[in-house]
């Protein structure tokens, strides 16, 4: 589908035979300014304009990858301003929560610790994550082999998989929060709520990572700062949308969970979760973050 932000014109509606012209980079001769002779005029000029450059200066983009989305500032809804409405919380959402904790998470003090704190965050989850900055690319086991080697002054075949067997992974996607026009589509007492806390969601169907080890282990971080953690059991009936969890789970042998930030109107323009669901996903991801050496070794 191709979005419309404008016309270019009457006088310039030459329709002519479908696909009649190819489309070109540039020239031949690779003159400066060849890319911007083959894109509308209007949008050139409306993007020299919004990038300062002037006259002939315009000629100097040589590309661009654009794309369109909802410019308002998130709003406060509801009787109680119970709500957060914004665009693209899917999944800057948990994004953000999780960046939080990690700021305020503790330094752990390698003499005593053998814990590194690691938040991944990639792109192209809506489109399989197989680009090279997906999830399927390489950048989470290169960073964390380069980190691993840089402490143990170089890389050891055995050391990468034995820290990989130590590790543990919360994959964290938005879940979908029940809605109570489609209660059909949720198992009961399975049906996650917003301003309540981090939901755990699990996939018989195998679209998700979560296990009875990790929802345990998560459990336990949870319950040492008080947040509280919801269980969405998708039905097998059901084909739930995946999550980069699997496919990081099972290229590592990380040990991993799913479990997300609760959300209504996934994949509109604009999205709803609860006032308090930000902080909540800090407070759980941060008992996380705190706790998983000392539980893990209350689970050995």
């Amino acid at each position: 589908m191709t979005p419309i932000i404008g016309l270019e014109g009457t006088d310039a509606r030459d329709l002519g035979e479908p696909f009649s012209k190819p489309s070109f980079i540039g020239t031949a001769d690779n003159k400066v300014g060849s890319f911007i002779s083959t894109q509308p005029p209007r949008l050139v000029r409306a993007i020299g304009s919004a990038l300062g450059l002037k006259g002939s200066s315009v000629a100097n983009i040589i590309n661009w990858e654009l794309e369109l989305f909802d410019i308002q500032p998130a709003t406060l809804l509801g009787l109680d301003k119970e709500f957060i409405s914004a665009g693209r919380i899917d999944d800057k959402l948990c994004s953000w929560s999780a960046i939080q904790a990690l700021i305020e998470a503790d330094k752990s003090d390698t003499a005593s610790s053998s814990i590194m704190k690691v938040v991944g965050l990639f792109d192209d989850e809506e489109i399989g994550s197989a680009l090279r900055q997906g999830a399927r690319g390489n950048l989470l086991p290169s960073v964390l082999e380069r980190a691993v080697g840089s402490l143990n002054g170089g890389i050891d075949a055995e050391l990468i998989g034995r820290t990989y067997a130590n590790s543990f992974l919360v994959s964290s996607d938005v879940t979908h929060a029940v809605n109570p026009n489609f209660l059909n589509a949720y198992l009961e007492n399975h049906s996650p709520q917003l301003n309540v806390g981090l939901v755990v969601s699990a996939d018989s169907n195998g679209h998700m990572t979560t296990d009875s080890v990790s929802t345990a282990v998560l459990q336990r971080c949870a319950d040492k700062v008080g947040a509280k953690l919801q269980v969405f059991q998708i039905r097998n009936d059901s084909r739930s949308g995946g999550t980069v969890g699997p496919m990081l789970s099972s290229a590592t042998g990380i040990r991993a969970i799913d479990a997300g930030i609760p959300q209504l109107s996934m994949h509109s323009i604009r999205a709803t979760t609860g006032a308090l669901d930000p902080g909540l996903g800090v407070l759980a991801f941060l008992g996380f973050l705190n706790g998983f050496e000392s539980v893990d070794k209350e689970f050995e």
